[in-house]
């Protein structure tokens, strides 16, 4: 399990974005088909916007025609948490980063084979990191610069 990352509201706000601060911290969505990451195939890991913690690998990424990039498999079991989403009237499963408890989307089992899964997730909560060297900065001090 990665180690915690835990900051104050005004921490937060300070490192991110007013619109990563939302989706993260707020617990917000971006529009659908807005995100950066829709259609992209990249190779490399998707990390966590907020601390770096590595999410997704771009090989578990497929179209799922839902208008948010999706994912079929965390990087590991533990880079995420998920918790029950009661919101808007809807029982869903929250997808948190297990870094740093930002809110990532939501978890579906509704995706193709070989998991079943859908991991629906907001393009702002994520960065896209190319290669190993830079997996290894993105996690230590998280920024905005391998964007598309």
């Amino acid at each position: 399990m990665p180690e915690k990352l835990v900051l104050s509201d005004a921490e937060w706000r300070e490192r991110l974005t007013p619109e990563e601060y939302e989706v993260l911290r707020g617990h917000g969505t971006e529009a659908a088909w807005t995100g950066c990451f829709l259609g992209t195939k990249e190779p490399g890991t998707y990390v966590c916007a907020g601390c770096g913690n590595p999410l997704f690998r771009s090989g578990e990424k497929f179209e799922s025609g839902t208008g948010w990039p999706s994912f079929t498999d965390p990087v590991s079991p533990d880079a995420v948490t998920e918790r029950v989403d009661h919101s808007y009237g809807m029982r869903r499963v929250e997808v948190r980063c297990a870094r740093c408890d930002g809110h990532l989307g939501h978890v579906f089992q509704d995706g193709p084979p070989p998991t079943g899964l859908r991991y629906c997730m907001n393009s702002i909560a994520l960065r896209h990191v190319r290669d190993e060297a830079s997996l290894a900065d993105a996690i230590a001090t998280p920024d905005r610069t391998d964007q598309p």
